[in-house]
């Protein structure tokens, strides 16, 4: 009888210890997958995807390339010193590029895209560009930075590429709005007091602004993302376009310290590696406790 109950024991115990260690598989698994396909979404939201195809004007071929690929690409939205640097696509409505690429695949980080109701060559009072707000600097994450007044402040400059050349937008102001605010989020009319409600809109709902004015001669550009900050919020980043184009400063040389060229090195080993190693960690440890415990009962 003693004999039969240490071997029932023995088997439950087995038993116990065996769906302890799937159900710790089994949720390593789904978090691994979760990250996994978290990155991926980041993966595709990444601007260095386009770096081939950044036009120029003495060199736009490789742009070419990739309208030729996706017609409804339009243009090119640079933001200065920042991560924002992606093609700007336009189409019949403003849902398509919500979650479609560049390419026209689909993505839940979507692409940056320029109002339907605009028009192309940006000859409306005001011309509004949406994007995603993200983590980790992609699509129009960089935009929320600017509710920092310090960051506002050193961020002055983007780059708009449209009709084979470059023009230059000057950031006047960084407003936080309500998605819902119609006078805001409308093509304004040509009439210089639809011109003048606008503007008076930006100025009431300007968190930061810089020390010249806007006019109703200005081409405005919106960059419009979601903010937690407010129900229903949006950061607008607004600029004018301008015939002076403003480079970006020379990125300093990140030479890189032994860590970070060690982190680089196992962000690039695929996840399902990962995955392996800590299955066998895993059995390996449930091995020694099985030994440990087989010990025991033989020296009691």
């Amino acid at each position: 009888m003693k004999k039969t109950a240490k071997f029932l024991v023995k088997i439950v115990d087995h038993m116990v210890n065996f769906i302890a260690l799937l159900l710790i598989l089994m949720i390593m698994f789904l978090s691994c997958y979760m990250l996994w396909d978290s990155n991926q979404v980041y993966q595709a939201a990444d601007a260095k995807n386009y770096e081939a195809y950044i036009p120029t004007e003495k060199h736009t071929k490789s742009f070419e390339e990739l309208q030729k690929i996706n017609p409804d690409i339009i243009g090119w939205i640079r933001i200065n010193e920042t991560n924002v640097n992606y093609p700007l696509l336009q189409t019949d409505d403003d849902d398509t590029y919500m979650n479609t690429d560049a390419e026209g695949k689909y993505s839940l980080s979507g692409s940056i895209f320029l109002h339907c109701a605009n028009k192309p060559d940006f000859s409306d009072f005001n011309n509004m560009i949406y994007g995603h707000h993200m983590e980790k600097h992609m699509m129009f994450g960089d935009v929320g930075l600017f509710a920092d007044k310090e960051y506002f402040d050193e961020h002055p400059y983007g780059n708009l590429f449209f009709d084979g050349k470059d023009h230059g937008i000057e950031f006047y102001a960084l407003i936080q709005a309500d998605a819902y605010n119609e006078r805001l989020f409308s093509v304004s009319s040509e009439e210089p007091e639809a011109k003048q409600a606008y503007l008076q809109e930006i100025s009431n709902n300007a968190l930061h602004k810089r020390n010249f004015e806007l006019t109703e001669n200005d081409h405005l550009v919106l960059l419009i993302t979601c903010t937690s900050d407010m129900t229903n919020g949006r950061n607008i980043l607004v600029g004018r376009l301008t015939d002076q184009v403003y480079p970006e400063k020379e990125k300093a040389k990140n030479l890189g310290t032994g860590i970070d060229k060690l982190k680089e090195k196992m962000i690039q080993v695929p996840i399902i590696y990962w995955i392996l190693l800590l299955i066998i960690v895993l059995l390996l440890i449930d091995r020694k406790l099985k030994k440990k415990g087989k010990k025991k009962h033989e020296n009691p």
